[in-house]
């Protein structure tokens, strides 16, 4: 049967979180507020912001590699989770975005004071995206530190949310070039 048409008969809602927890991938119980959930959440947060930025139909190759990020994403939120992924792969995606960022820096002028995130309404939401990044990444140094060992895929996710969120800058500016203002 095609999974397309295959229909499931299930609720949405199971009352196992009214206490307060949640699970995590393979069925472990843990508070809500989890270092370790905050971290998938912020992911699962940002990814929902780029679905708003591609809801506004920026150029297809945007749209394309947006869409990629989204994935990318939820592949980290699932090893976050607790699910055995490979993310060593990760750090050639961390290249693909630097190559990005370094192909838009070349068409924008060039930065000599802070911008304020205003403007074209993609821009902001952009500026949106890039805020809960960097959030995104604090949760994950922060549940980092809870490990009792360093997480070296963890790290590879540090690396990719920080240049991630640059692009998200620099994306912000390509979709506002004409209105940005500088304080």
């Amino acid at each position: 049967m095609d999974a397309v048409t295959l229909s499931v008969k299930m609720s949405i809602y199971t009352r196992t979180g009214d206490d307060g927890t949640t699970s995590l991938y393979g069925g472990k119980r843990v508070s809500k507020a989890n270092p370790q959930v905050e971290a998938y959440g912020s992911l699962d947060e940002l990814s929902s912001v780029l679905g708003i930025v591609i809801s506004f139909h920026p150029n297809k190759q945007h749209v394309a590699f947006l869409s990629n990020i989204q994935g990318q994403l939820h592949g980290i939120m699932a090893y976050v989770s607790g699910a055995r992924i490979d993310l060593t792969r990760y750090n050639i995606k961390t290249s693909l975005i630097e190559k990005k960022i370094d192909e838009i820096t070349k068409t924008l002028p060039p930065l000599s004071k802070f911008i304020l995130p205003q403007g074209t309404q993609i821009s902001v939401f952009f500026h949106l995206a890039r805020t809960v990044c960097r959030r995104a990444e604090r949760h994950i140094v922060a549940y980092m530190q809870n490990q009792p060992k360093i997480n070296k895929k963890l790290l590879i996710v540090v690396g990719y949310l920080n240049r991630l969120s640059d692009l998200l800058f620099m994306l912000a500016r390509t979709y506002n070039t004409k209105h940005e203002e500088t304080v």
